[in-house]
């Protein structure tokens, strides 16, 4: 039960791109029990298939649910700097 599930979930993520579900969503859409629902997204988890955002949905870890990071560039500037020269 566990393998048809995570495929299950697979192949819904992999057909549905920018899709985000709760982990009642997947249970209700898998039709397994909360115990096993968790067991099968720790398991896409482990494989860095899926990702968790702060609301808790589940999308895949290609999908960008996390915030991107930049490179800030700051520029540093002192009262030496701020003079005109004569």
């Amino acid at each position: 039960m566990l393998q048809r599930t995570l495929d299950r979930l697979r192949a819904e993520f992999l057909e549905m791109p920018g899709l985000h579900l709760t982990a009642h969503q997947m249970e209700r859409l898998c039709g397994v029990d909360p115990a096993t629902c968790r067991a099968v997204i720790n398991a896409l988890i482990d494989e860095r298939f899926l990702c968790v955002n702060a609301n808790g949905r589940y999308s895949r870890t290609t999908e960008g649910a996390g915030p991107r990071l930049r490179p800030v560039k700051t520029v540093h500037t002192t009262a030496e700097d701020t003079r005109k020269a004569s």
